[in-house]
C-alpha cells in the first residue's frame, strides 16, 4: 500500500479508502470488511450520517478490534444545517455513534446547490463546525459535492476548507478544473466512487474490456487516477471484505501511465470520436434547457452507450433523474418539448431533441434512488 499526503492536512492517507455505505448487511460483515482492509494497508476509513447504522458499524468494529487510534483516519460527512445547534448536535451524535474523542475529517456532506453554498457561508452551521475545530472534537474540514462545476468551484474558492471528496473519472472528466484548483490551494483531494459512479467499472462490458486490454476497465480507470500524485485517496465502497482484493492490487502503482496505458487513452479517444457526428463533447452551451432536461449529462451517458456499449450504466445514471432531487438534478430527455431552444447554441450543430429521445428509448428503465434513501 502507498500513502498519500492529504493536502494542507498534513495527513498521509492510504491510496485506497474504504467507504462504508454497502458494508451494513450485518455488523459481522462489516467487522470483517473493516478488519481485511486494515490487513491491506487501508488505514482511512469514510462513512455519514445519512449511511444507515454505517458509523455504529464502524465504531463497534473499531473498538472490537482494538485499533491504535492514532494508526487510522476516520471521514464522516454531515449535511449543511441552518442552525449552529443543530450542527453540534449532529456532530456529537457522529462522535458518540463511532465512539470516538475526536474526528479527524468532516466534509459538509452534498453542497449541491447554491442555498447550501449560502448556509455554509452564512455562518449557522459553520459555528458549530469551528467549535469542534477549537476543542479538537474535529481535526480539518472539507466537503463533498454532488453539484455543478460552477458550484464545486466557488466552494472551493471560499477557502473554508482544507479537502474535497470529488467526482472525478476517466469516463467523467468535467471536474478536471475544480480539481485543479483544489490543487493550487493545496487542499486534500479524494475521489469518490471510482468503481460505481465511474462507470459501473466493475461489470464492464466486453466492448470496454477489450478497449481497455491488458488492464481491466476498472484496473485503467484506478491508474488514470493514481497517476496524478495531487489525488490522494481513492474510494472503495466494498460490500464485502473479498471485494477489497481486487482492486488494492494496484495499491502499488502510483507511477506516470505507461506507454501501454497511455495507449489505451488513445484507443478510448479514437472509439468516442468515431460516433461523430452524433458525439456530445460536453462544452455546457445548450444550458440552461427551459424544461430543465440535463441535456448535457444524458448525451454524455448516450456517449458511453453509442462508444463503448456502457449501456448498463448509463441505464443506471439516467434512471436516477428526477428520482434523486438536488443529488442527481434535471429531467429526462421525453420531457423535451422540441422548442429548439439549445439548438442554435450548439456549436456542433447536433440535433439535440433527436438525441434525447433517442437516449431516452435508450436508456428509460425502472426508477432508482439513491442507495441509501
Amino acid at each position: 500500500m502507498r500513502y498519500r499526503r492529504f493536502g494542507k492536512t498534513n495527513l498521509y492517507l492510504s491510496v485506497f479508502s474504504l467507504g462504508t455505505m454497502r458494508y451494513l448487511a450485518s455488523l459481522e460483515n462489516a467487522q470483517k470488511t473493516i478488519e481485511k482492509a486494515l490487513g491491506l494497508g487501508v488505514n482511512h476509513f469514510e462513512t455519514a450520517r445519512g449511511y444507515g447504522k454505517s458509523e455504529e458499524y464502524l465504531g463497534a468494529a473499531l473498538a472490537h478490534l482494538s485499533v491504535e487510534r492514532s494508526q487510522i483516519y476516520i471521514t464522516t460527512k454531515i449535511s449543511p444545517t441552518a442552525a449552529s445547534d443543530a450542527m453540534g448536535k449532529c456532530i456529537d451524535e457522529s462522535l458518540q455513534r463511532l465512539q470516538l474523542d475526536y474526528i479527524d475529517c468532516l466534509a459538509i456532506h452534498g453542497i449541491n446547490t447554491s442555498e447550501h453554498l449560502k448556509l455554509v457561508q452564512g455562518g449557522g452551521c459553520m459555528t458549530a463546525v469551528q467549535a469542534a475545530l477549537n476543542d479538537g472534537r474535529i481535526k480539518h474540514v472539507g466537503f463533498s459535492s454532488h453539484g455543478s462545476l460552477e458550484l464545486i468551484t466557488a466552494a472551493i474558492a471560499t477557502d473554508l476548507f482544507e479537502f474535497v471528496n470529488l467526482h472525478y473519472y476517466y469516463f467523467f472528466q468535467r471536474h478536471a478544473t475544480a480539481l485543479e484548483l483544489a490543487k493550487t490551494k493545496d487542499m486534500g483531494i479524494f475521489i469518490i466512487s471510482p468503481a460505481d459512479k465511474g462507470g459501473l467499472l466493475y461489470t464492464p462490458p466486453q466492448k470496454l474490456i477489450d478497449l481497455c486490454y491488458p488492464l481491466t476497465p476498472l484496473e485503467f480507470n484506478y491508474r488514470f487516477l493514481l497517476s496524478d500524485p495531487s489525488i490522494a485517496t481513492l474510494s472503495v465502497g466494498a460490500a464485502t471484505a473479498e471485494e477489497l482484493i481486487e482492486p488494492l492490487k494496484f495499491s502499488d502503482r502510483s507511477e506516470a501511465l505507461t506507454p501501454e496505458e497511455i495507449a489505451i487513452c488513445q484507443r478510448l479517444e479514437a472509439q468516442l470520436a468515431a460516433i461523430a457526428p452524433q458525439k456530445c463533447s460536453q462544452c455546457y452551451a445548450c444550458l440552461p434547457c427551459p424544461e430543465n432536461v440535463n441535456i448535457t449529462e444524458i448525451l454524455r451517458l448516450r456517449n458511453l452507450a453509442v462508444a463503448y456499449n456502457m449501456e448498463d450504466y448509463s441505464s443506471y445514471r439516467y434512471s436516477m433523474l428526477e428520482n434523486a432531487g438536488h443529488w442527481f438534478p434535471g429531467n429526462k430527455g421525453n420531457r423535451c418539448t422540441t422548442c429548439g431552444d439549445c439548438l442554435p447554441r450548439c456549436p456542433e450543430q447536433l440535433d439535440i431533441p433527436a438525441l434525447l429521445a433517442d437516449a431516452h428509448q435508450k436508456l428509460e428503465a425502472s426508477p432508482r434512488r439513491r442507495l441509501w434513501g
